[in-house]
């Protein structure tokens, strides 16, 4: 059994002269949420819509649950449920009556998924509230729960907080964390609301002008954006003793230029440079550095322009 629910191999679109999608190698692990990450015409759309089969690839290949080939692939996909540009809702239907036309359409046998489905994502007691009168936030739920029918093991959401206020974006990560921590579900969520998707995320594929620049865990991302104090001082060796001493950290680095980086004590940066010159050291360098999580996608993806 795969570890993976999907992995393409060089996934290639190419519309004329303009390439969509320019051979991405993508991984997305079982169990995990799939931040995928890119600004608007990066090619997130592009990708999903070649996963989910609604579009062809020009070349390169794809795998899911296992399945690469044909039929095969094709039933594979029925595993997956998706929303692409928007949740496809009749505005002049309730809760109920759009998961039940819904129901029908996909040829889902029994009623009882659509009330399990809506109380899943908080919407068993809209009652007679037809959906154009739904908040963003509800609409966007209501989408989810119609991506739900079936049981997929494997959800694909398309920009799903984008325009929504605070309140409904929280309300839709807690329900993704939900979906994947309680009912063991695998997302993949595209985004270019970088700030959100740390929160929710446990891995990441950074895309810019259709290339896939980098995929990395959350832990793989926390190392490289660590924050840290950077302190050059007349004698390095003196102030790793007193480190170690006084503030009872291993956590720092001497670098070959003597530098050194403090890991530890980032929070309280008075108390270790008063320990440094109480001690008799001289400071010539002390500042807070690392990046946060959204300089480093901005770098990543600014990266490309001067390559």
């Amino acid at each position: 059994m795969s570890d993976y629910v999907l992995k393409t191999n060089s996934l290639t679109k190419q519309f004329k002269s303009q390439i969509a999608l320019n051979k991405v190698n993508l991984s997305v692990k079982k169990g995990s949420i799939y931040g995928f990450i890119g600004q608007n015409g990066a090619g997130k759309s592009t990708f999903i819509r070649l996963v989910t089969g609604l579009a062809r690839p020009t070349a390169g290949s794809m795998e899911l649950f296992g399945n690469s080939h044909g039929q095969e692939l094709n039933k594979a996909r029925k595993r997956i449920g998706t929303i692409i540009e928007g949740p496809a809702l009749y505005p002049h239907m309730t809760a109920v009556e759009n998961l039940e036309a819904h129901r029908l359409l996909k040829g889902i046998p029994g009623k009882e998924c659509v009330k399990r489905t809506l109380a899943i994502v908080g919407l068993l007691d809209t009652g007679k509230k037809k959906a154009k009168n739904f908040s963003l936030g509800m609409k966007q739920r209501l989408g989810i729960a119609i991506a739900l029918l079936g049981d997929p093991e494997f959800l694909i959401l398309d920009e799903p907080i984008n325009g929504l206020d605070p309140m409904g974006v929280v309300e839709i990560r807690e329900l993704l964390k939900k979906l994947n921590q309680e009912y063991g579900m695998t997302i993949l969520i595209s985004s270019h609301i970088l700030s959100e998707l740390h929160l929710l995320a446990t891995h990441y594929g950074i895309i810019h002008k259709g290339n896939l620049l980098e995929q990395l865990t959350i832990d793989e991302l926390h190392a490289k954006c660590q924050q840290y104090l950077h302190i050059k001082v007349n004698n390095p060796e003196k102030a790793a003793t007193i480190m170690e001493k006084q503030l009872s950290t291993n956590e720092f680095e001497v670098m070959p230029d003597g530098c050194i980086k403090l890991f530890d004590h980032v929070e309280t940066p008075g108390k270790v440079s008063s320990i440094l010159v109480n001690e008799g050291l001289i400071i010539e360098e002390f500042m807070p550095m690392g990046q946060n999580l959204e300089s480093y996608f901005m770098n990543r993806i600014g990266g490309i322009h001067h390559g």
